[in-house]
């Protein structure tokens, strides 16, 4: 299983980021490769909570579904992956500082089939996209102060 990491301090409150990181149907704006995404279940997000991601990844058009598995306001969001072609799973923490908030991601992925031909590819293209995301996060929210 592979494991990639990417964090960010974006200055604002960590409220905000928290806000901004839940909110599915703002994800396209500061996620590169989404080209839709919804929550699919009533009510607020919460542990439980089923959402639909339209992706393109490495040239191609991936339908998934997830559900949310920790969901810990300001400071702790996870999801699993429920239709996809690999295990994916990933963690959002939020860490107040005094000059803003850290916002950390982790993503699991153990990619199989044709995936798994282009995995050294895929990881590498992966890790960019974090970091880019996350640097699209940080100019939507501080742009926004």
């Amino acid at each position: 299983m592979a494991t990639l990491e990417a964090s960010i301090i974006i200055n604002c409150p960590i409220e905000e980021a928290f806000k901004e990181i839940t909110n599915f149907k703002q994800h396209p704006n500061w996620r590169n490769n989404l080209l839709k995404a919804e929550i699919t279940s009533s009510g607020p997000v919460s542990i439980g909570s089923t959402y639909t991601y339209d992706m393109q990844v490495m040239g191609r058009k991936i339908e998934t579904t997830g559900i949310v598995v920790d969901y810990q306001p300001p400071k702790i969001y996870a999801w699993k992956a429920t239709s996809v072609p690999f295990p994916l799973s990933g963690k959002v923490i939020c860490e107040e500082l005094t000059n803003g908030t850290q916002v950390s991601e982790t993503i699991l992925a153990e990619p199989g089939g044709f995936f798994k031909l282009a995995e050294p590819v895929l990881l590498r293209q992966q890790k960019s996209q974090m970091e880019k995301d996350l640097k699209n996060l940080k100019e939507l929210l501080e742009k926004s102060r």
